[in-house]
């Protein structure tokens, strides 16, 4: 066993509600705790002193200097596996141009999917493995991975092995994602429809054969796939096992029924949700997903995430760390310039981070620190937690 502590405060994030909003004093903190763990799991958390005596024989990790211990970061939405760069779109769009001409001069999605296609699966399972190694040099521990940029059976499939590869380059725990359908190719023969049922019939089942993921996602817009195609593609997904998600929402009010009909585990982006989305998320169980480094990266409004936490929904905050729309790659300083934009407590932004975003993944050992839960928790070189996200990102994660 072994013994971590004394920490001048441990949030727990524990005996937080899913939904709603949160108050900082819901917070439950532990004054001069330690953390006493074996095996990967937490054994007990509480007073340092009394847990010395309790575990005689604990290994001691001794802290000379004031911390502040929280559960490790969960980032539910990357698109960290992927080849080449987009730098040239970003330039394009300060100077004014709009998607469809930068994509029509050859940059866009399709761009992305070139180079990746180009990519050998061992380089890519590295280029991912490097972007997990930053974000978890973070406080990031969890990492979300999606599919997307591969957009064929034998792509896709590549691009999930190597986020396979990937997790084992990395002390990073990467959950890989399927989004073959993130928009219809144009090397494919044929519309929407006929991509998502080849994906469903074909791809669907050697994913689950192969065991690489059971987690599929959709993006649902103009420039992507409609609510009809992806509402039967979403149901078929569901009915081979897999938890489903949809991006929603980002330029265009028109998902959170689709995401309530299908039972959907997220809805991410939301950027354009309106008080009629919002109605409709609070009325059932799909967690939101906000993702402010695609607004940043886009110029673009930042989700209603204080409206939706009004309505009484559940909310999370991801990076979507990508190379077109969110390069930035920083969850942190995202989720403080998210929160202080809409007015989010820090228990709210903590929990978005932590053990809300837990729940999106459908994940039930990480998120909070508590008995039986993992280990899993990341130190700061402060006196108090609110400088944290006072400090907007700069105060860095010191273990």
């Amino acid at each position: 066993m072994k013994l971590t502590g004394p920490f001048i405060q441990i949030l727990t994030m524990d005996k937080l509600p899913l939904r709603g909003k949160i108050a900082d004093e819901q917070l439950e903190i532990v004054p001069n705790g330690g953390i006493a763990y074996q095996d990967g799991k937490i054994v007990e958390i509480g007073d340092f002193k009394l847990l010395q005596q309790k575990y005689p024989s604990a290994t001691l990790d001794l802290l000379t200097e004031n911390y502040v211990a929280l559960p490790a970061m969960i980032d539910v939405h990357t698109h960290i596996c992927w080849a080449g760069s987009r730098a040239k779109d970003y330039a394009m769009r300060l100077s004014g141009k709009s998607y469809l001409e930068i994509a029509t001069a050859g940059g866009g999605i399709w761009d992305t999917v070139s180079k990746t296609r180009q990519c050998l699966l061992a380089e890519l399972a590295r280029l991912t493995a490097e972007r997990a190694n930053a974000l978890y040099a973070q406080g990031i521990h969890t990492i979300e991975v999606k599919s997307g940029y591969g957009l064929s059976l034998a792509e896709e499939l590549k691009m999930l092995e190597a986020i396979h590869l990937a997790n084992e380059q990395t002390n990073a725990d990467l959950i890989p994602t399927c989004l073959a359908a993130h928009i219809v190719p144009k090397d494919f023969a044929g519309n929407e429809t006929d991509y998502l049922e080849m994906l469903a019939s074909e791809l669907l089942p050697e994913i689950k054969r192969r065991k690489l993921t059971n987690r599929v996602d959709v993006f649902v817009e103009k420039t992507a796939f409609s609510v009809d195609a992806a509402t039967k593609y979403l149901l078929k997904a569901k009915d081979l096992g897999f938890d489903i998600l949809l991006h929603g929402d980002q330029f265009t009010a028109s998902s959170a029924g689709l995401a309530r009909q299908v039972g959907a585990l997220s809805i991410d982006h939301l950027e354009a949700a309106d008080e009629n989305e919002i109605s409709i998320l609070a009325s059932g169980s799909t967690i939101p997903v906000a993702l402010p480094g695609a607004s940043l990266g886009l110029g673009d409004k930042f989700a209603p995430a204080r409206k939706l936490l009004d309505a009484g929904t559940s909310l999370v905050i991801a990076s979507d760390w990508n190379p077109g729309s969110a390069p930035m790659g920083d969850l942190l300083t995202q989720a403080a310039i998210l929160g202080a934009a809409q007015k989010l407590s820090m228990a709210e932004t903590w929990a978005a981070l932590t053990c809300r975003a837990a729940a999106a993944l459908n994940l039930h050992d990480r998120g909070i620190l508590k008995n039986g839960y993992q280990a899993d928790f990341i130190m700061f070189k402060t006196n108090d937690y609110s400088e944290i996200l006072y400090r907007q990102g700069r105060l860095m994660v010191n273990g």
